[in-house]
């Protein structure tokens, strides 16, 4: 029998690229659980963050920014994990920043298509804001593109209203059991996990292109004493990007393992072996079967 007392259901966390969804879905977690850089599309897939309270389970699914060109096959795969997260969500929590944009247009028409449920509009970054008195006017102006169930200035970064905000959400999440065990924080395995953290590194250390043009691949994942061994496969899509990941005398590669490394022993309370390799497949980013092969696809 259902407890009435007990609340839990999805929010889907949509938005136009770099506007702070991942750091947002990491604030209301309390650890790091997406990965954050200050490229674009650093998200690549759907991620649930789950947060456990005393009557409730929030799921919140944090998705790849939604743009406006779609190039290659992994531009389109992302913009539709983005957009089908939205069918099956209690909520929807669209963020955008200080600067309303042609891409938040976009995003603003995706959910006035195909949204059926409340949602609440996060203005992030506010902390940044040069001049407070212009606040209440842009509120004012977005307020008139949709009929919001609420519109609340946040700074993610700085944790300003993300607490109201979490308790305005709770407000529209469904009476129900929960839909995961207790202590459970992602749907994702700590494969796909490590896998995010060795490709967090190289998006914050290459230069502006090259990180679109890399994934990464765990090809072993075990369990030794109280260490596990990761062996990881860092795929570019020529030989020149090759040398540039790993870099003069080895040190770009070296440096980008010792900070994956670390980010794991967070993750993972235990020590980590971690061995990379930099290969060659040519085009991935646009081949359909080597996306679903790594893991890019609709239901992920």
């Amino acid at each position: 029998m259902t407890d009435v007392n007990l609340k839990s259901g999805y929010t889907a966390i949509i938005g136009r690229s770099n506007v702070g969804k991942s750091t947002l879905i990491n604030r209301i977690l309390g650890q790091k659980l997406c990965i954050v850089s200050p490229r674009l599309q650093t998200t690549r897939h759907r991620i649930f963050g789950i947060k456990t309270l005393k009557h409730s389970q929030l799921i919140y699914v944090d998705t790849p920014g939604i743009h406006t060109y779609s190039k290659r096959a992994i531009n389109r795969y992302m913009n539709r994990a983005a957009v089908l997260s939205i069918d099956y969500v209690d909520v929807v929590l669209f963020i955008i920043d200080l600067t309303w944009t042609y891409e938040d247009e976009v995003v603003l028409k995706h959910i006035k298509t195909n949204a059926s449920v409340p949602v609440i509009l996060a203005i992030n970054k506010i902390d940044k804001l040069a001049n407070k008195n212009t606040l209440l006017p842009y509120i004012d102006r977005l307020d008139t593109q949709y009929n919001f169930t609420n519109i609340i200035p946040i700074s993610a970064r700085k944790d300003i209203n993300v607490e109201l905000l979490e308790a305005e959400i709770l407000k529209l999440i469904p009476e129900g059991e929960l839909i995961f065990p207790k202590g459970q924080l992602t749907d994702r395995s700590s494969k796909f996990l490590a896998a995010e953290l060795v490709r967090e590194p190289l998006f914050r250390r290459l230069g502006q292109e090259l990180p679109y043009s890399v994934t990464v691949e765990i090809e072993q994942f075990r369990k030794e004493n109280n260490m596990y061994s990761i062996s990881a496969i860092i795929y570019v899509q020529h030989s020149k990007q090759k040398n540039i990941v790993i870099g003069k005398k080895g040190g770009m590669l070296k440096a980008v393992g010792k900070d994956a490394r670390v980010r794991m022993e967070q993750l993972f309370s235990c020590k980590i072996f971690l061995q990379i390799w930099v290969k060659v497949r040519e085009g991935w980013s646009d081949d359909e079967s080597m996306l679903k092969y790594l893991g890019y696809h609709d239901n992920s």
